[in-house]
């Protein structure tokens, strides 16, 4: 069984994000790069697919800028066989990469599609429902397990009413939550063994796939600074400035 695993180069989630002046995106100049958490989450879980028996190989792949390889590299690290990078500067929208992985998808024949549920960066939350469209093939999102039985892949994920158990037959997407497991530490003898795995460079137009944006961000801005709190002496005076000022009651 082979397993797609995409992966996505965001800003480390331990840093914060400078809105630029004009509004117009964030700064990401000088900052620290790293593979987005939830996507860090698939690749361990194709990994351990990969260790059991499971799974017979593992492909990473990223679509963006050329530093990608980095994330790809990364992957590779904690499991992956070889990586493709689809290098582009545009700007990639969900749809636009949904397509781009559909075309490898197609190309490469996989049995199932691992990756994480959001971007930490956009939290759009939609590539791997709009993928799951464009293959027609089964999808269970917001996995917290994942066990592979025959041709069949059993899902639990988390729900607002507590867990959903669900029975997919491959080949099919899910994507990742944060409780699937815990990312193994990449050790450097696996770093450098990943600089020997195979890693290919093809282009949007090699996939006949246009990644022109069709949404325009309009404005950026920070949230709100939140207002300093203050002391009451009594629960009757907080009930007053809740009901009163706060409005909330």
């Amino acid at each position: 069984m082979k397993v797609l695993v995409p992966v996505k180069r965001v800003v480390d989630y331990n840093v914060k994000v400078r809105v630029k002046s004009d509004g117009s995106g964030v700064d990401i100049g000088n900052v620290k790069m790293s593979m987005n958490p939830f996507d860090e989450i698939a690749v361990e879980e194709a990994t351990r697919l990969k260790e059991a028996g499971k799974a017979t190989e593992v492909v990473a792949i990223s679509c963006g800028l050329s530093q990608c390889q980095e994330t790809i590299r990364t992957a590779m690290a904690i499991g992956a066989d070889r990586g493709i990078l689809v290098e582009t500067d545009a700007e990639l929208q969900p749809l636009a990469v949904a397509k781009l992985l559909k075309a490898l998808a197609d190309k490469e024949q996989p049995q199932l599609i691992i990756l994480g549920k959001q971007a930490i960066d956009d939290d759009c939350n939609q590539t791997g429902q709009m993928l799951a469209a464009l293959l027609g093939w089964p999808q269970a999102t917001f996995a917290s397990k994942l066990e592979i039985d025959g041709g069949k892949a059993i899902v639990t994920r988390e729900v607002d009413g507590g867990l959903e158990t669900v029975a997919l037959q491959l080949p099919a997407v899910v994507t990742t939550d944060l409780r699937l497991n815990e990312p193994r530490y990449v050790t450097l003898p696996n770093i450098m063994k990943a600089k020997k795995k195979p890693l290919d460079t093809i282009k949007p137009d090699d996939l006949g796939v246009d990644v022109a944006p069709r949404l325009k961000t309009l404005k950026v801005v920070e949230p709100a600074k939140r207002s300093a709190g203050i002391k009451v002496p009594d629960a009757a005076t907080l009930v007053q400035k809740l009901r009163l000022e706060a409005k909330v009651i």
